[in-house]
């Protein structure tokens, strides 16, 4: 259930873009508050419009699809901005692509930098939840374009 810090910004979106009542997920990113952060500022500055996480993680009924809302916290749990994802693509760990990579926007952005990274990552959530990582583990590859609060957002007709 959200806080309701988050349903209010929210309800802010929605009363400015005219979205109607739907379902959003809440997340912050990494797996920590200082990496939370981390990545936020990567989306704040602009460079980071895209996320992965593993299919193991989701039900048929809840993997991303185009179109979904997503409000990001801070590593605190405030509210700092809604995305709408735009594509989504499942692949093996390994063949997720340098474009991909590049737009994540970690690291140096290259696809070496995204694979030594989520290694780690993906790798401690592993060991955290007790199966194995692997090269052909599905990642799901979300891009996302930000489109509140209107500071943030990355096209002009968003409100």
């Amino acid at each position: 259930m959200p806080s309701k810090a988050a349903e209010e910004f929210w309800a802010s979106y929605r009363a400015a873009s005219g979205v109607a009542e739907q379902p959003y997920e809440v997340v912050s990113f990494g797996d920590s508050p200082a990496l939370a952060d981390e990545l936020l500022a990567l989306v704040r500055a602009g460079r980071k419009r895209g996320t992965a996480s593993l299919l193991r993680d989701y039900t048929a009924d809840t993997v991303p699809k185009p179109g979904d809302h997503v409000l990001v916290l801070d590593g605190a749990g405030n509210p700092a901005c809604i995305w709408r994802t735009v594509q989504i693509d499942i692949r093996p760990f390994i063949e997720v692509g340098e474009d991909f990579a590049a737009a994540e926007g970690e690291g140096d952005g290259s696809l070496a930098s995204w694979r030594e990274g989520h290694s780690r990552y993906f790798g401690r959530q592993a060991a955290r939840e007790g199966f194995p990582m692997h090269d052909r583990i599905e990642v799901v590859c979300e891009r996302f374009e930000v489109v509140w609060p209107p500071e943030m957002a990355d096209r002009a007709d968003h409100p």
